[in-house]
């Protein structure tokens, strides 16, 4: 079933997405995972505010939809949490071009994917016209 979660604990969660509702459902598994891995409201919330971006250009972008894959990391004395975005849509043309404040191929305010990079500690994007996106970003807790 799309949106289903096909695995959840603290380290794994997978939300399949295709439809407008599946955003919520990825941003409140983002934010329970964050709460259990210890970060803070404020964090909490720029973690979903994330997903919720990252899951609502699947919707909207990726023709078919995509998968978020939400997990617990650990390095280096630090635990955090990983977001990655994946699809097999359209691709990102101009992903220089995408990364600035302001820029939108679809009408919006075009402040979403730089929006995520301000509020993540990572990011990074890998986009292949016709073959898709996939965006990995995470959050280390303080």
């Amino acid at each position: 079933m799309e949106g289903e979660k096909h695995k959840t604990d603290l380290k794994v969660c997978i939300v399949k997405v295709k439809e407008e509702y599946h955003v919520d459902q990825a941003r409140r598994e983002a934010m329970e995972m964050a709460v259990k891995i210890g970060f803070d409201k404020s964090a909490s919330h720029a973690i979903g505010t994330s997903v919720t971006e990252l899951a609502t250009n699947l919707v909207f972008y990726a023709v078919n939809g995509g998968t978020i894959f939400i997990r617990s990391v650990a390095k280096e004395n630090r635990v955090g949490i990983e977001v990655v975005s994946e699809d097999f849509g359209p691709g990102i043309e101009d992903v220089k071009a995408a990364m600035q404040d302001g820029y939108s191929t679809g009408g919006g305010l075009g402040g979403g994917l730089p929006g995520i990079n301000r509020l993540m500690d990572e990011f990074e994007i890998v986009s292949n016209m016709g073959m898709g996106t996939k965006i990995i970003t995470r959050k280390w807790k303080k």
